[in-house]
């Protein structure tokens, strides 16, 4: 008899959980690959491999402790269409008195959980002790009735974590250093950047498994996995991170551009992933990063590390208490009526224009895309576009392995496509193609031509940019932090306003050839 059993979700990956910090005889954990969670979007394949591999490596870990776990795969789990199926299952298999889990981080697996019915057995949520801001807390400090700035966010959290303070104050005297960093990267300093650290997971057999199996996944996986699927990768990962890649992290953090072996990298954490499984601990992540600029204040400055930290400490807890104190509502919004369908080249990177060939190519290849390829480029062009953010959702839910709904959907529906009328960001992140261009150097190799508005070789940005103006002018013209495009946009002379509304709309009734 087995008096107790543990869930173990593929992205509650923490060995420091307070679980097990002792063996306990009675109990046994249960982690296992789901027919459901294959399939509620279609998932880039190095995403559900890796997920696999470190539930994989998770399970052998606890064995390895002492812990009675019970590992299983899709061979295990095939004639079971949901959770709440193989819970009662292996309740009943095992004489289970109590179940218990740890909080699911999306809604749909909360829901899930919370409406399943075991008579008899006693069900326990516990928290999954992985977030700086507990879900319990979180109500206090977002408020139902007014939306809450990051920045505002970030600052509390800044001083109630004593990180980067000087007493009362910020460290520096600044709360951030966006002045400083954010700069485009010439070739040589591209050229310069360091190598990434990757990884060679044998992924053959869980490869073969979701193929068996008639996974429908999207992208391109080859058997080294690169991902880290351990603590240990996970914490290799970081220390490369703070050696070679803090140094300039804010410096080029939104630069884009594709010379050099790294230039899908840049110098990026990449540890969104590991973070996101619960592999590693946001302070732990903070910490390494202050640690590394204390020991090394003239190679790592403030101002990196500062920016780091407000990722993680800030952005990251922040979209988390969006989707919590907006959900379930949050999902359904779309405030700027969005309609169009997603291109069939986003699934694929058949497209001229160079910057979205070269994300959504780099995305297929890797299931990565730094955040200005998410934000600026795929993302503005969905936003100018007005796709449905529905279909936008679903293809960043799939695409990226670092994705779960709890920070993919404020990101997509809340800051990219300005979906929720404004709760996370205060306008929306629209731009033509002089942001692109002045940001990165993939004009130089477009058929488009960055500067022109119309013409057959104009690009695309410029005169859909402006269409989104102009449709969206009801809502926007008066808007504090947007004055200054209005006046521009009444200012343009009537002809060419007409034509370069027209252009938008040829390529708006032409998206799938651009």
């Amino acid at each position: 008899m087995t008096p107790t059993l543990r869930l173990i979700l593929g992205d509650q990956l923490n060995t420091h959980h307070s679980w097990f910090q002792q063996v306990e005889p009675n109990c046994l954990y249960l982690l296992a690959e789901l027919k459901q969670e294959t399939g509620y979007v279609r998932h880039h394949i190095q995403k559900v491999a890796a997920i696999f591999l470190a539930m994989e490596a998770f399970a052998r870990h606890l064995k390895a402790q002492g812990h009675q776990v019970l590992h299983l795969t899709l061979d295990d789990t095939q004639r079971f269409d949901t959770l709440p199926q193989l819970l009662m299952h292996h309740c009943a298999l095992h004489e289970v008195s109590r179940l218990q889990y740890q909080t699911p981080d999306e809604f749909r697996l909360e829901q899930q959980l919370a409406q399943m019915r075991l008579p008899g057995i006693e069900v326990e949520s516990v928290e999954s002790e992985h977030f700086l801001l507990p879900r319990s807390a979180i109500a206090d400090y977002f408020p139902a009735d007014r939306p809450l700035k990051m920045e505002t966010f970030y600052r509390r959290m800044r001083r109630e974590q004593r990180l980067l303070m000087d007493g009362d104050k910020p460290q520096g005297g600044q709360w951030n250093f966006d002045a400083r960093n954010r700069n485009p990267i010439s070739d040589m300093e591209a050229l310069a950047v360091p190598s990434p650290c990757l990884f060679a997971n044998d992924c053959h057999s869980t490869l073969a498994r979701l193929k068996r199996h008639g996974v429908d996944t999207l992208g391109h996986c080859p058997e080294q996995l690169i991902w880290p699927v351990t603590r240990l990768q996970s914490l290799q990962q970081l220390q490369h991170f703070c050696r070679y890649l803090l140094p300039h992290f804010g410096q080029f953090q939104d630069a884009l551009t594709e010379t050099g072996p790294h230039a899908w990298t840049l110098y990026h954490a990449r540890l969104s992933f590991a973070l996101n499984t619960k592999m590693l601990h946001p302070m732990e992540v903070i910490r390494a990063a202050i640690a590394a600029h204390e020991h090394h204040p003239q190679e790592i400055g403030l101002a990196q590390v500062e920016g780091f930290v407000r990722q993680i400490l800030g952005w990251r807890e922040y979209v988390r208490g969006i989707y919590w104190s907006r959900m379930p509502d949050y999902e359904r919004l779309n405030s700027l009526d969005a309609t169009r369908s997603l291109p069939a080249w986003f699934w694929n990177g058949d497209t001229r224009m160079r910057c979205l060939s070269q994300a959504i190519g780099q995305s297929l290849n890797y299931g990565y895309a730094h955040h200005i390829q998410r934000l600026m480029v795929t993302g503005t062009f969905c936003l100018l576009a007005g796709i449905d953010p529905d279909e936008v959702d679903r293809w960043y839910l799939g695409i990226y392995v670092d994705a779960f709904q709890w920070v993919e959907l404020p990101n997509t529906r809340g800051m990219s496509q300005y979906a929720d009328g404004g709760v996370l960001a205060t306008k929306p992140y629209a731009a033509s193609a002089n942001y692109l261009n002045k940001m990165g150097n993939h004009c130089r190799q477009c058929a488009y031509d960055p500067k022109a508005k119309v013409g057959d070789n104009a690009c695309p940005y410029n005169s859909l940019y402006w269409h989104f103006i102009n449709r969206h002018s009801d809502r926007f013209a008066h808007h504090p932090r947007m004055g200054m495009i209005y006046r521009h946009w009444f200012g343009m002379d009537p002809q060419q306003q007409e034509a370069v509304l027209a252009q938008a709309e040829q390529y708006l009734g032409n998206l799938e050839d651009l």
